[in-house]
């Protein structure tokens, strides 16, 4: 695609004017201007789309591809790499058709909600150890640090069976994966290949000696024809689980306590009432501005959206948070409501490709939010919220660190 060469064109990812609050733009689009042209970090145009109703169509139709290495598609950003979105995980798992939804019933069949559960005492055995690591080490301390990001990364390794011992490389594969700023086209290639190198591995000792891990259990998996993953498949599985779990959740952590602890009459709500718990965590995934990128996708074939033509060969940004923010979808959207419900949000998006991780999420915020309650119940923000910052040029959103006091 050309580079935009309109000076009135906004650039996109939009700055916002705090950590936790949403570009003013946002509601000035979804009034005025829902299929909006923006200049990616690229230099490329692309379509942003900002209200409810455009963004579930887009996330939902079939037409609108993950292909984002067509030939006319936006670049994403400047570095050749262009990050998870053309790593070796994206090409090697089918991103469309009949062989992406084999690959999403087979790996589906693990993260049922009542898989989850089962593994939430495990989950919270973890976050009260990494508690008691914080708070041995004296206050104020940074939850995002302390909690957050070593959380999911355990979660992840136990979940594949990766010893402890390997947290910290985990930790930075998913990190060069999914920034577009911070590494350089030869560090981000490195990366892929030690964590390309790492998994087949990996899912070699997998297969000749299998445990109760995913892995093992999806290398003995078969379809309805009885064709099971090849070892490729398997490893961009194991590789698409680290970074679509691990950064995401790390965040959403923060996030999700700096936005209850804000204003503290929130905290103090679920102090008095932990059965609300489940809908907070959904409440907090729907009034999340600082979500990161969105969701990109290619138009193979012209869609009419918003009452606009698109013409294949066009690149659309979807924002699920500028969506999750919608008066026409949203009673008191930019409202924190912890007992919303019904509550459709965006968060993990929507049809086919879905968050497949969704029920993991979920139970680890579910779980990090009741221990916090039961262990720190005085927690508070050691500085106002308008203090916080964002982490710059990460894919997803999220806050450079999360300092409190309890």
């Amino acid at each position: 695609m050309e580079q935009g060469a309109d000076a009135r064109m906004l650039d996109y990812p939009i700055p916002a004017p705090a950590a936790l609050e949403p570009p003013a733009e946002w509601a000035q689009l979804r009034d005025g201007c829902p299929v909006a042209p923006v200049r990616l970090p690229s230099g490329d145009r692309a379509l942003l789309l900002t209200r409810y109703e455009d963004v579930r169509q887009v996330l939902s139709d079939p037409r609108f591809t993950r292909e984002l290495d067509a030939g006319d598609a936006a670049r994403i950003s400047d570095n050749e790499s262009g990050g998870v979105f053309n790593s070796s995980m994206a090409s090697t798992l089918p991103q469309t058709g009949e062989g992406h939804r084999r690959w999403r019933r087979m790996v589906a069949k693990w993260f049922t909600a009542k898989r989850m559960a089962a593994l939430r005492p495990r989950m919270e055995a973890m976050a009260d150890e990494l508690i008691d690591r914080m708070t041995e080490s004296g206050q104020p301390a940074d939850l995002k640090a302390a909690l957050g990001f070593p959380l999911p990364v355990w979660v992840i390794c136990d979940l594949l069976g990766v010893p402890d011992s390997d947290r910290d490389r985990f930790s930075y594969w998913s990190d060069t994966l999914l920034n577009l700023t911070r590494y350089s086209d030869e560090e981000i290639a490195a990366a892929q290949t030690a964590f390309v190198a790492y998994m087949s591995g990996h899912v070699r000792d997998r297969r000749a000696d299998p445990g109760d891990d995913l892995l093992s259990e999806l290398s003995r998996a078969t379809d309805e024809d009885g064709a099971g993953l090849t070892d490729a498949e398997l490893v961009a599985t194991g590789m698409g689980l680290l970074v679509a779990g691990h950064e995401t959740t790390a965040n959403m952590i923060g996030k999700m306590t700096a936005m209850l602890l804000a204003d503290r009459r929130h905290w103090e709500r679920l102090l008095d009432d932990r059965t609300l718990i489940r809908s907070a965590v959904e409440e907090t995934l729907r009034l999340d501005a600082n979500q990161g990128f969105g969701m990109p996708r290619y138009l193979s074939e012209e869609v009419e959206v918003g009452g606009s033509a698109l013409p294949s060969g066009t690149t659309v940004v979807c924002s699920m948070a500028a969506a999750n923010r919608d008066e026409r979808a949203f009673e008191g959207a930019a409202e924190m409501d912890l007992g919303r419900s019904p509550n459709p949000h965006l968060a993990f998006g929507a049809g086919a490709h879905s968050c497949l991780g969704q029920a993991l999420a979920r139970t680890e915020l579910q779980t990090v939010l009741e221990v916090l309650l039961r262990r720190l119940p005085g927690l508070e923000l050691a500085l106002g919220p308008a203090e916080l910052r964002r982490v710059e040029g990460l894919i997803v959103g999220g806050l450079s660190e999360v300092p409190v006091r309890w």
